[in-house]
C-alpha cells in the first residue's frame, strides 16, 4: 500500500491544522515520525521539540481525546468508533473516548429551509401545516426540527448540514492517508489497526449520512417487530424524506431517567428493563440485526410501558457463525472445557503476533475458573464479555468488528437495565436464546444442509484443483512465474540507513564550509561578503543537524 502527499497538498489547509492540533496536544514525536513537519509553520518547526502544555498536564488518553474534540466532527465520531473496539484499544483510552461530546452550534434555519426545499422539491408551505423554526436538537451531522403534518401529526424533521459530505469525504481522505503512515512509520501501531479502523470508520459514517437508507432499516425493525406489542418504531413519512432529508413521528415518551414519572404512570421500572433486554437479544441473536448505540439517549418509553427505539444511524449485523461463536463461548465456560474455549477464542479472532500458547491456556483457564459453577442465569455477563476481551487484547488477537461492536452494545444494555432494576442481570435473559441455538444446532435437518454445503464447496474445490495446476504449468514454461517475497521490518531499516546518510552528508557540507571559511580569513582576505555567508550556512547547517538529531532522541 503506497501513499503520496498529493491529498496531504491538496488539502494544505487542513493538513496544517491537523498537525498543529496533534502539536499542541503533545503528539510532536509522532508528528516528525510521520514527516508532517513540512506542513507546518516554521516557528512550530523550531519549536516542536519543547513539550507542550498540554503533555505536561494532562495524561496521554485525555490528550488523545481533547485532540479529537480539536479537530471537528468527524474525528469526535471516529473516536466514539474506536471506542466500540476493546479489542484493538486499551481501557484508558476507551474510558476516554466515551468522553467524546459533540458541541455543535446549529445552522442558521433560513439555510436548513433551503436545504429542505431544495431536497422535497416544494416549498416549505406545502411540505408542512407547522414548521419551528428554533432546533428542537443540533449534531455534528444534522440538526432536527418539530413540524406538524397535514393530518395533524406532530413530526420530528432531521435536516443534514449544508456541505457536511464534502467536508467528511476529505476528512475520512487525510485520515486514510494518515492511518497508511501510521503503519509504515509507526511499528507499534499494529495492535491498533489503524488502516482497519479508517475503513471501518469510513463505512459507519457514510451509512449515518445517507438519511434515506436510515429510513429503510427504521422500517425494516418496524417489520420485523410487527407482531411484538413491546417495541414501537417510529413511522418513516417517505413522501418527506430524501438522502438529506427524514421525517417520521415525533415520539414524547419517558426518558429512562424520569422515575418519578414511571411512578406516576404505575410502569414498573424492572418491567422495562426486562422489556429491553428481551428486545435487544431477539434482534442479535434471532434477527441477526441489532441497534449499535442503545445508550439512553436512543430509548424512549411511551405512556403504555412500550420502549421507542430512536436514532437507527448505528446498527449492527451479525452473521449466524458469530453468534453461535459467542454461545459456544458461553457453553464452553458452563462446561469447564479450557481446550474448547481456547479453540472458540481462536475461531472469533485474528492473531496479530506470535502467540505465547501455555499463556493463553493459562488465562483462558483463569477465565473459566472465575465463572465456572456460576449458574449462567447469575453470571455477570458485562464483566465476563470485558475479561473475554481483555484475553483477546492481552494476546493480539484483533476481534471482528461486528462482534466487537454487539459486545460493547450487551454492556451498555446491562448498566442501563441496572440503572433501571439494580436486581437486573442479562444473562438471565440470554438463557432462552442460548437454548434455541442450541436446539437449533442440534436439529437435523440443519445438520444436514450444513453437511450438504460443505460437500458442495469441497467438489468445487477438487474441481478449481486441475485448473490452477495448470495455470501454474503454464506460467512456469513460460517463464513468468514469480514468487513474492516480503521482508517485514526492512522498511524502517531503509528509512534509518536513509536519516543517518543524509546527517552524515549534512555534517560533512558543515564541516567543508567551516573550513574554507577558516581558510578564507587565515589567507587575510577582506572579503567579508564571502567569508560571513560561509560562516552563517555553516552554523545554520549545525544547529539544523543537532536539533534534529535530539528530537529523534537517538544520540
Amino acid at each position: 500500500m503506497d501513499t503520496s502527499p498529493i491529498r496531504f497538498l491538496r488539502n494544505l489547509g487542513r493538513s496544517r491544522e491537523i498537525a498543529t492540533v496533534m502539536l499542541n496536544h503533545g503528539f510532536g514525536d509522532l508528528v516528525d515520525r510521520l514527516g508532517l513537519l513540512r506542513y507546518l509553520r516554521w516557528g512550530k518547526r523550531i519549536f516542536l521539540w519543547r513539550r507542550t502544555e498540554q503533555e505536561v498536564y494532562f495524561t496521554r488518553p485525555q490528550r488523545i481525546r481533547l485532540a479529537l474534540e480539536a479537530l471537528g466532527p468527524t474525528f469526535i465520531k471516529f473516536g466514539q468508533i474506536m471506542s466500540t473496539r476493546p479489542d484493538l484499544v486499551p481501557a484508558d483510552v476507551i474510558a476516554e473516548l466515551r468522553k467524546l461530546q459533540e458541541s455543535v452550534p446549529p445552522f442558521p434555519v433560513d439555510v436548513a429551509i433551503a436545504q429542505l426545499e431544495r431536497e422535497l422539491k416544494a416549498p416549505l408551505g406545502q411540505l408542512f401545516a407547522e414548521f419551528q423554526r428554533e432546533p428542537i436538537a443540533a449534531g455534528s451531522l444534522a440538526q432536527v426540527h418539530i413540524a406538524r403534518h397535514w393530518d395533524g401529526t406532530k413530526l420530528a424533521v432531521k435536516i443534514r448540514r449544508p456541505n457536511v459530505v464534502r467536508e467528511v469525504e476529505r476528512d475520512l481522505s487525510l485520515m486514510r492517508e494518515l492511518a497508511i503512515l501510521i503503519e509504515r512509520h509507526v511499528p507499534e501501531s499494529e495492535s491498533f489497526d489503524p488502516v482497519g479502523l479508517v475503513n471501518q470508520f469510513a463505512r459507519s459514517i457514510r451509512r449515518e449520512l445517507n438519511f434515506a437508507r436510515e429510513g429503510r432499516t427504521q422500517d425494516e425493525f418496524a417489520r420485523l417487530f410487527r407482531n411484538d406489542a413491546t417495541l414501537y418504531v417510529p413511522r418513516v413519512y417517505w413522501d418527506l424524506t430524501s438522502e438529506a432529508v427524514l421525517t417520521m413521528e415525533f415520539i414524547d415518551g419517558l426518558r429512562i431517567s424520569d422515575r418519578e414519572e414511571f411512578k406516576k404512570r404505575c410502569i414498573p421500572p424492572s418491567r422495562v428493563a426486562a422489556n429491553g433486554a428481551r428486545i435487544f437479544l431477539k434482534q442479535a441473536f434471532e434477527f441477526g440485526v441489532f441497534h449499535g448505540d442503545p445508550h439512553p439517549g436512543n430509548l424512549r418509553v411511551m405512556y403504555d410501558g412500550t420502549i421507542c427505539l430512536l436514532d437507527f444511524g448505528m446498527i449492527g449485523a451479525i452473521e449466524e457463525r458469530r453468534r453461535e461463536q459467542l454461545i459456544e463461548m458461553l457453553l464452553a465456560v458452563t462446561r469447564q472445557d479450557v481446550d474448547r474455549l481456547t479453540e472458540v477464542v481462536l475461531k472469533i479472532g485474528t492473531p496479530y503476533r506470535e502467540i505465547d500458547w501455555p499463556l493463553l491456556r493459562t488465562d483462558v483457564n483463569d477465565f473459566v475458573q472465575t465463572y465456572y459453577g456460576v449458574p449462567l442465569e447469575r453470571i455477570d455477563m458485562g464483566q465476563m464479555l470485558t475479561d473475554f476481551v481483555g484475553i483477546l487484547t492481552n494476546h493480539g488477537i484483533r476481534g471482528p468488528a461486528e462482534l466487537m461492536l454487539l459486545i460493547r452494545a450487551m454492556i451498555t444494555l446491562e448498566g442501563v437495565g441496572r440503572d433501571l432494576d439494580p436486581e437486573f442481570n442479562l444473562a438471565e435473559h440470554l438463557v432462552p436464546f442460548v437454548e434455541r441455538v442450541i436446539r437449533e444446532q442440534r436439529n437435523p435437518r440443519r445438520i444436514m444442509n450444513r453437511c450438504w454445503d460443505d460437500a458442495q464447496r469441497m467438489f468445487e474445490a477438487l474441481h478449481e484443483i486441475p485448473l490452477h495446476i495448470e495455470r501454474t504449468l503454464a506460467k512456469l514454461k513460460d517463464d513468468d512465474l514469480k514468487i513474492q517475497l516480503e521482508y517485514r521490518g526492512l522498511d524502517h531499516l531503509i528509512n534509518d540507513l536513509d536519516r543517518s546518510g543524509n546527517r552524515l552528508v549534512v555534517g560533512m557540507v558543515m564541516s567543508s564550509l567551516i573550513l574554507a571559511s577558516a581558510l578564507l580569513a587565515r589567507v587575510g582576505t577582506y572579503s567579508l561578503w564571502i567569508n560571513i555567508p560561509f560562516f552563517l550556512l555553516s552554523s545554520l547547517l549545525g544547529i539544523w543537524l543537532i536539533i534534529g538529531i535530539f528530537r529523534s532522541g537517538r544520540l
